[in-house]
């Protein structure tokens, strides 16, 4: 699909008319196949250095972290803020609650605010669906899942449509939340370990918010991708997978310090990593065979968070859907 910038606010020197998108209308307006299309696009301008997007920041509580990603591409200017707090699982909240505003990229107006929690999902899973559908084998048949949460939600529903698994497990340290995912997709089987998944599967999918690894290199087949989207308060991949691996990242960014690097490449040479971005010009290889161990390192990208609430946007106006408020 063609990338166009949003719409030009509506405002005069004494007021601005604000489009407002709650999660319900972010979900009617936007469609995962196009997201996909479009992230390819700002991966590359994440490489090419045409977008603009600084480190993330955060403040910390004892009990999480809220996280400002601002981001300028595809002509649209944005700022996503995110509070990650891994205990409300406990207490029946989701983990994550985020919220987008986007402003006019030549006056700086304040033109859109969405929720962002439902965005946070489905830009991941579809910036995973890019890392699979380059760098997985494409004769892969398993997929595991790790995780039970609204990411792994996320990612059973989207990974399915880039390679023709013919068998999905999942793993979860609650078997309950296991079973309850596995019925979003007829056939998934639960399985009881980590481990057990891992070692099955041609491709895998992390989605925890693991203290500790989830996912060890003595576990890995040959030609095994494995995609790590946790952002957790440790390593969801320990240290002898991550350097049995090639490494894929949508920034090198990626290798900085927390909270905008991983903690899985803490302390490595981001010049051995591959951003998306490169693979996608032909700048880079990506899988170089079937032997190969992939790995694709998740740290969500502020272009991603922009990409999403421009379509979002677009969509929207075209189908009338939100509502509008003046500041």
């Amino acid at each position: 699909m063609s990338v166009t910038s949003p719409p030009e606010p509506h405002h005069t020197t004494k007021r601005t008319v604000v489009l407002v998108l709650t999660e319900q209308d972010v979900r009617a307006v936007l469609r995962t196949d196009d997201l996909t299309t479009a992230l390819e696009s700002a991966f590359v301008e994440i490489s090419s250095g045409l977008a603009s997007v600084p480190p993330r920041v955060s403040a910390t509580t004892p009990q999480g972290t809220l996280l400002a990603m601002p981001g300028y591409t595809g002509r649209t200017l944005a700022v996503k803020l995110v509070a990650v707090f891994p205990d409300n699982h406990e207490v029946g909240l989701p983990s994550h609650h985020a919220i987008i505003v986007v402003f006019d990229s030549k006056s700086g107006v304040p033109i859109a605010l969405m929720d962002a929690t439902y965005i946070t999902a489905v830009r991941s899973a579809a910036a995973t669906v890019v890392a699979t559908k380059l760098l997985a084998r494409h004769d892969a048949k398993t997929l595991a899942i790790l995780g039970a949460g609204v990411q792994a939600s996320a990612h059973l529903r989207a990974l399915p449509h880039v390679r023709d698994f013919t068998k999905v497990l999942i793993a979860s340290r609650n078997r309950s939340h296991a079973e309850a995912l596995a019925g979003e997709l007829p056939g998934t089987q639960v399985v009881e370990t980590f481990e057990e998944a891992v070692v099955s599967a041609d491709v895998i999918c992390s989605c925890t918010d693991a203290s500790a690894p989830v996912v060890r290199g003595e576990w890995l087949q040959r030609g095994t991708h494995v995609n790590s989207i946790g952002f957790g308060k440790g390593p969801e991949v320990d240290e002898s997978a991550v350097r049995s691996a090639h490494v894929f990242v949508e920034s090198r960014a990626a290798y900085h310090p927390r909270p905008a690097g991983a903690h899985e490449l803490q302390g490595l040479n981001p010049d051995e990593g591959t951003e998306l971005g490169e693979v996608l010009a032909g700048q880079r290889l990506g899988r170089r065979d079937n032997e190969e161990i992939t790995l694709y390192k998740s740290t969500g990208h502020a272009a991603e968070d922009v990409t999403a609430a421009r379509l979002a946007i677009e969509s929207a106006r075209a189908t009338k859907v939100g509502f509008t408020i003046e500041l």
